[in-house]
């Protein structure tokens, strides 16, 4: 089982990318990072820089059949930059039209906004995104994590990195990673 997480090459939350990648390599799952770029990636605690995260996959080399799920950690940047990229937003639209799970946590959201998949679906966010949401026909709920199977796929979402236990749990739960 392999699981892409997508980010830009520059603003991703760190603990957003490295919990859930730490949990589903626990669950025996191979992650890729995917970017939009080569390289690596620069990760940023809040607004400050943290680590940089070397780089598996471009989106020019990376294609939905690859992969069983896809993660977006959030940060205000990452998702920022990734909405504005077309290959971005159509590699996540992807995984919906796949019927393939989905994650996204705190900010990570904008970017399906930007794809137009959160119409009918039940989501979380960092609040300042649940007039976003809400405007792309979603319905945004203020809870830890929230499971949403009204749609061609699972959609796992939350809020903050305060609910990162709770959304690895699950990730790595409707993944079925767990059972495996």
């Amino acid at each position: 089982m392999q699981i892409a997480f997508l980010v830009a090459p520059e603003g991703v939350e760190q603990v957003e990318l490295t919990e859930p990648w730490q949990a589903v390599v626990d669950a025996g799952v191979v992650p890729h990072l995917v970017s939009t770029a080569p390289g690596s990636v620069q990760a940023f605690h809040h607004l400050d820089k943290a680590d940089t995260f070397t780089v598996n996959r471009t989106l020019d080399k990376a294609r939905v059949d690859d992969y069983d799920g896809l993660v977006l950690p959030g940060g205000v940047a990452n998702p920022d930059e990734l909405r504005t990229d077309e290959r971005a937003v159509a590699f996540a639209r992807g995984f919906f039209e796949a019927g393939k799970p989905v994650a996204a946590i705190c900010h990570a959201p904008w970017t399906l906004v930007e794809a137009d998949v959160v119409r009918g679906r039940t989501l979380t966010s960092w609040p300042s995104l649940a007039t976003d949401i809400r405007n792309a026909g979603g319905t945004w709920v203020d809870e830890r994590v929230k499971v949403c199977t009204d749609g061609p796929n699972t959609l796992v979402t939350s809020r903050k990195p305060g609910d990162l236990k709770a959304f690895c749990t699950t990730l790595v739960n409707e993944l079925g990673a767990g059972r495996r």
